[in-house]
């Protein structure tokens, strides 16, 4: 089987580094991939929001099976633009229909669904510039911090937390008034929930799911989760907490509600579905869905899956997940993210990286922003390497992680010391 893999980073190489383990796959290509997707396979130039040079590709390669790895192609409706085509009726298809990514793609469509599906999550409301002086009034209404998001998709940097309320009216306003394009058209006011956050993924069909390892990541740049928020600076699965108490509070009150909702509105989704939780007092609320694997999470939930993926691809993209079972290994896998110095402010590119020859059997080597050059490997990214090790427990797999980093060079190189600290 021949598989195009959508999109360049460490979510995209550990999908390409699953892949390429089955004896199901052929030729294996990444678009437009990194120096470490370009081990396991051919990297591509193609743009993944480019559907119909992606449609010449496949047609020319003989792609039987398309994974894409980020949001915004499935925002944009490419599992639609494939299946409108008669010729690509046999194509597999890893990823929800444009209706079914709206629960990521707009922040409005995803509480209003949990709404009438009676899944819990924050009290919010949604406005738009028009109706900007009823946004501040419900401002003034709630206790800070205030969780302000826009609607649409903003490269991760469409949620801010300001403090006091001065500062939640002058963002208000900012973003009516275009600071995130058209993404902000609409403004989702939440309630701020106080706990501890983790994310539960599920690959599902439609109709039927498969839960996969939970997972939590770290957002913020400085240890002691201080500091900007950026793509995610490392993560850890499973997480202590998680336990089966709550995780069936999860699939009880939030997994199922949310696939028999998609059953009942007859939207079509067949990949991976993200949700971002917060565990508040024991009991799970719904903080966002993704319409993907997380990044950094995939860096720690993919290599727990024990079992080829190919075949679990195959049946959710036909809708006979129901037919199969997840095999999850036992340990503990922790990633550790190393940045660019400056990130997620302005950066340098281009930095020569050094990684040892030698990389142990405990640990694998993610790449995410890095490309291939004529002098080597070098930085293309704020994000540049994760480093996943295995371990009987956190605390073996974090110091393995640890251990390894150390030993990876480039200039500004910066990674957080402090990766699992709230779950000791």
């Amino acid at each position: 089987m021949n598989v195009l893999v959508l999109g360049s980073g460490g979510r995209e190489h550990a999908l390409a580094w699953k892949i390429a383990q089955s004896p199901l796959s052929d030729d294996l290509y990444i678009a437009p991939g990194n120096a470490g997707t370009a081990t396991l396979g051919e990297n591509v130039q193609l743009d993944p929001l480019d559907f119909p040079a992606i449609e010449g590709f496949i047609l020319d390669h003989d792609i039987q099976m398309l994974v894409v790895g980020p949001e915004a192609p499935l925002v944009r409706g490419i599992y639609d633009y494939f299946r409108s085509q008669y010729r690509f009726s046999g194509l597999f298809i890893i990823g929800p229909s444009r209706e079914g990514a709206l629960l990521e793609g707009s922040k409005a469509f995803a509480k209003s669904f949990m709404e009438e599906e009676g899944i819990p999550t924050a009290r919010h409301r949604t406005f738009t510039k028009n109706s900007e002086q009823e946004a501040l009034a419900f401002l003034r209404e709630m206790e800070p911090p205030y969780v302000l998001k826009a609607d649409g998709l903003a490269a991760g940097k469409g949620v801010l937390i300001p403090e006091t309320l001065p500062e939640a009216e002058k963002i208000l306003r900012e973003m009516f008034r275009g600071k995130f394009g058209e993404a902000s058209n609409q403004v989702v006011i939440e309630e701020y929930m106080k706990g501890i956050e983790c994310s539960v993924f599920v690959l599902t069909d439609g109709s039927t799911y498969l839960l996969l390892p939970e997972a939590k990541d770290y957002k913020r740049v400085g240890e002691g989760d201080t500091g900007l928020n950026t793509g995610g600076m490392g993560a850890v699965s499973p997480v202590p907490f998680a336990d089966g108490e709550f995780l069936s509070k999860v699939e009880e009150r939030i997994i199922r509600p949310t696939i028999e909702g998609l059953k009942k509105r007859k939207i079509i989704y067949r990949g991976f579905l993200y949700f971002g939780l917060m565990n508040v007092e024991g009991d799970p609320y719904v903080v966002e869905y993704n319409v993907r694997l997380g990044d950094p999470e995939a860096e720690a939930v993919i290599p727990r899956i024990d079992q080829d993926i190919i075949p679990l691809f195959q049946a959710l993209a036909t809708g006979n997940l129901e037919s199969l079972e997840i095999r999850i290994r036992e340990e503990a896998v922790a990633t550790v993210m190393l940045v660019s110095g400056g990130y997620p402010g302005s950066y340098e590119k281009g930095k020569k990286i050094t990684i040892p020859d030698n990389i142990p059997d405990h640990t694998v080597l993610f790449h995410a922003g890095t490309q291939l050059t004529d002098e080597g490997v070098v930085t293309a990214g704020g994000r540049v390497l994760a480093v996943s090790s295995y371990g009987k427990d956190m605390e073996q797999a974090l110091g393995r992680a640890y251990e390894f980093a150390e030993k990876i060079d480039f200039e500004g190189k910066y990674y957080r010391k402090d990766i699992g600290f709230d779950l000791r």
